[in-house]
């Protein structure tokens, strides 16, 4: 699940949840049961990365007996808090973006994947379906430009078998003959400071919004040292990644690797 990055507002209100919480003995999953909702949902909200409905802070009044010492704490830290631009979901940023780029370490950049190979690696046809959907972009009238660098081994990881990876590999190649794609093949899957893969949308009115992966799950950002870290270690990804004409038949070798 993707986290957001959290505020001063958020985080103050989460540690009251989790003061609450603690003082009534409580773990996060006993919490959940009696609010109804998930042990992962307690965790954003008192870890500060998701901001809750004012609604929810008096469920969790009621199911700690403790009104209205949350639904007051929410008053005052989140009625008058604004949405930063970063709990925006990626995907919308991604549907009406200008330039797209990614670095993915340990998948096929999910708007090159083919259904089979989303059937794989995600748990629920909704999933697949919001996947497919996203996919649309690449066929409006004004696609975005999109430059994508996939780790080589990503092109030798067996997801979902042979006949599988070999029609994935096929299509990476139709991908990368588009006019709005630059597809480029890293040959290796560790680059300097980073841990993990990333996604960066760029508006044409210059907005950005940027999704870094981590061992938790993932970090949803518009802060601009972030976004100008990412395009600098970017431009040295490029720039040690094979070029196009290199990368295609690095795809091809795979493509005969699983036939």
């Amino acid at each position: 699940m993707v986290t957001r990055k959290p505020t001063p507002h958020t985080l103050a209100f989460g540690v009251e949840v989790a003061r609450v919480r603690q003082d009534r003995a409580l773990t996060r999953l006993e919490l959940a049961k009696l609010v109804t909702c998930s042990r992962s949902y307690i965790a954003q909200v008192e870890l500060g990365t998701t901001r809750c409905r004012e609604d929810f802070a008096g469920r969790l009044d009621k199911a700690m007996d403790c009104a209205p010492t949350l639904a007051d704490a929410w008053d005052d830290l989140l009625r008058s808090a604004a949405y930063p631009k970063y709990f925006s979901d990626y995907p919308k940023a991604e549907s009406t973006a200008a330039l797209l780029r990614a670095f993915e370490l340990t998948a096929v950049f999910g708007l090159f994947q083919i259904e089979a190979y989303m059937h794989a690696l995600l748990d629920s046809e909704q999933a697949v379906e919001a996947r497919l959907k996203r996919q649309a972009i690449l066929k409006r009238q004004n696609p975005p430009q999109v430059s994508v660098v996939l780790s080589e081994p990503i092109l030798y990881a067996d997801v979902g078998g042979a006949s599988l990876m070999k029609a994935q590999c096929e299509r990476l190649i139709e991908v990368a003959r588009m006019p709005n794609v630059a597809l480029q093949i890293a040959p290796t899957g560790r680059y300097w400071e980073l841990d993990g893969s990333f996604n960066l949308a760029s508006q044409s009115t210059g907005e950005e919004l940027l999704y870094m992966c981590n061992a938790r799950g993932g970090v949803t950002t518009d802060d601009p040292s972030d976004i100008l870290y990412i395009v600098s270690q970017f431009s040295s990804i490029q720039a040690h990644a094979m070029n196009a004409d290199e990368s295609i038949e690095c795809i091809r070798k795979a493509v005969v690797r699983w036939s």
